[in-house]
C-alpha cells in the first residue's frame, strides 16, 4: 500500500497538507469550544489524515476495479510493504488508545478503517491496490500501537476505563467489521492471487532459461558445436513450453520440460551429392533417430522413399509404431542425404496410450461404412485416435469420397471427434 503510494501518488505531500488543514483545523476549534484538550485530538484527526491522503487518493497503479489480491506472500510480515503498512496503522491507534483509554476499542476501529480502505481501493477505481495482505499487516499494526497505548497508561498510572466494556464493544466491533468486509469481498470483490501469478511468472521464466539452455545445446548436437543460435522464441501451452531456435544453420524447436524435440530444419535444404546407397541412408536414419529421438524410435518400423532423382536426390524416411495391429499416434519423419545428412525432420512425441480391445476387424468395418453411406470402400487404416479427450482404437474407412471413423471396439460410427 504504502510502497508505491509516493511514486503512484502525485502531490501527497500537498495532498496531505490539505486534508490536515481541514481536519485538523476544526477538531481546535471544537475542542476548544467543548474545553477539552486539544494537542492528542487534533494530532489523531491529522493522522488519520495522513492514512486517507496515502491510500485513498488516486494513483496510477493497482488492479483492475472490482478486484482484490488475496494471495498470501511466503514473508507476510517481514517483507518492506508490510512492515511499512504495519508502521502506517501503529501510532494512530497509539494515539486513540491514549485519547479515549480504550485499547481494544481502538485497535478494532483502526483494523475496521483498514478493511474499508481496501474496500473503497477495489470499487473505487482509484488505481490503487486492494490487498488483503495488506487488511492483516495494517490490524497487525494497530493492535501493536493499541497494545503500547495501553503499556504507555499503565506505566503513568492511568489504566484503560472500564477495560471489560472496552474488550466487549472491541471484540464486537471487530467481529461485525470482519463479517461485512468478508460479505462484501464475497459478493462484489473478485478474488486475484497475485503471488501464485508472480510464483507462476517467477517459474515460467526459470524454465524459459532452462528449456533455451536445452534447445541451444541440442542445436549444437545436430548442427555442430560452432552453430551460432541467434534468437529463441518461447510459447506457453499449459504447463509445458514450446521453445524455437534460429541459428545460422537453421531452426529447432522443441517441448519442456519433456525434453522432446519436434523439429528441425537445416537451411541447406538441397540434396547432396553423395554415394550412399538406399540401405545406408536407411542405417544413417536409424543412427540419427535413435540418439536424438529415442521414444519415437523405439519400437517403430521405418518406411523409406526416394525423393527426386539423381545425384542429389534424397530420402523421406518415416517411422511408425504399431500395437495389436493399432497405429499409435506418435510421428517421426526425417529428410537425409545420400550423404548421410539430415535436411530435417518432424517429431510428435506421444506415449502409447492404453485401448479397450479390439472387436470389429478390417471386413466387419468396411461393411458398416457401406451400409452407412452406400458406397464401395477402397481403403482402411486402423489407429489410435482421440474421441472427446479419450484415445480409442478407429477404423478409418475411405470410400474416395467421403471417409468414415468407426470406433473398432464398439463398431459405432463416430460422427464428432472433438
Amino acid at each position: 500500500m504504502i510502497k508505491a503510494s509516493i511514486a503512484a501518488v502525485p502531490g501527497l505531500i500537498v495532498s496531505f497538507l490539505i486534508l490536515a488543514a481541514l481536519v485538523g483545523v476544526p477538531t481546535v476549534l471544537v475542542a476548544k469550544v467543548r474545553k477539552k484538550p486539544w494537542p492528542l485530538r487534533t494530532g489523531l484527526a491529522i493522522y488519520v489524515a495522513g492514512i486517507i491522503a496515502v491510500t485513498l487518493l488516486p494513483g496510477d497503479a493497482g488492479l483492475e476495479s472490482g478486484q482484490c489480491d488475496t494471495g498470501i506472500p511466503a514473508h507476510m510480515f517481514t517483507s518492506a510493504s508490510s512492515l511499512l503498512n504495519i508502521a502506517l496503522f501503529a501510532p494512530g491507534a497509539f494515539l486513540a488508545a491514549l485519547l479515549f483509554k480504550r485499547p481494544v476499542t481502538g485497535a478494532a476501529a483502526f483494523a475496521c478503517l483498514s478493511g474499508t480502505v481496501e474496500l473503497v481501493q477495489s470499487v473505487g477505481n482509484l488505481g490503487r491496490a486492494c490487498s488483503v495482505t495488506d487488511i492483516a499487516a495494517n490490524a497487525t499494526g494497530a493492535v501493536l500501537g493499541s497494545l503500547a497505548g495501553a503499556i504507555w497508561l499503565y506505566q503513568r498510572r492511568q489504566p484503560p476505563q472500564r477495560p471489560a466494556r472496552d474488550l466487549l464493544w472491541g471484540v464486537s466491533l471487530a467481529a461485525v467489521s470482519v463479517a461485512a468486509v468478508a460479505g462484501v469481498f464475497h459478493f462484489r470483490i473478485d478474488s486475484v492471487n497475485v503471488v501464485a501469478m508472480d510464483d507462476q511468472r517467477h517459474k515460467f521464466a526459470e524454465s524459459a532459461v532452462q528449456a533455451n539452455d536445452w534447445i541451444t545445446a541440442e542445436a549444437e548436437g545436430i548442427y555442430g558445436s560452432d552453430v551460432q543460435v541467434r534468437g529463441t522464441t518461447t510459447q506457453k501451452h499449459g504447463n509445458r513450453l514450446k521453445i524455437t531456435a534460429e541459428t545460422n544453420r537453421g531452426s529447432i524447436s522443441g517441448k519442456w520440460p519433456e525434453k522432446y524435440l519436434e523439429s528441425a530444419w537445416s537451411s541447406n535444404t538441397r540434396g547432396d551429392e553423395g554415394s550412399l546407397s538406399r540401405k545406408q541412408v536407411a542405417a544413417a536414419a536409424d543412427k540419427f533417430a535413435r540418439k536424438w529421438l529415442p521414444q519415437n524410435f523405439a519400437g517403430s518400423k521405418q518406411q523409406i522413399r526416394s525423393i527426386g532423382d539423381g545425384a542429389t536426390r534424397a530420402y523421406a524416411v518415416a517411422y511408425r509404431r504399431h500395437a495389436d495391429g493399432v497405429l499409435m499416434p506418435m510421428r517421426l519423419n526425417l529428410t537425409i542425404t545420400t550423404t548421410g545428412r539430415v535436411i530435417g525432420f518432424t517429431a510428435r512425441t506421444v506415449e502409447d496410450p492404453a485401448l479397450p480391445p479390439v472387436t470389429v476387424d478390417e471386413a466387419k468395418a468396411r461393411d458398416l461404412a457401406e451400409r452407412e453411406t452406400g458406397l464401395k470402400t477402397d481403403s482402411t487404416l486402423l489407429l489410435a485416435q482421440q474421441i472427446k479427450g479419450n484415445w480409442r482404437p478407429v477404423w478409418l474407412v475411405g470410400s474416395g469420397k467421403q471417409d468414415i471413423a468407426i470406433d473398432a471396439a464398439t463398431g459405432e460410427r463416430i460422427l464428432d471427434a472433438r
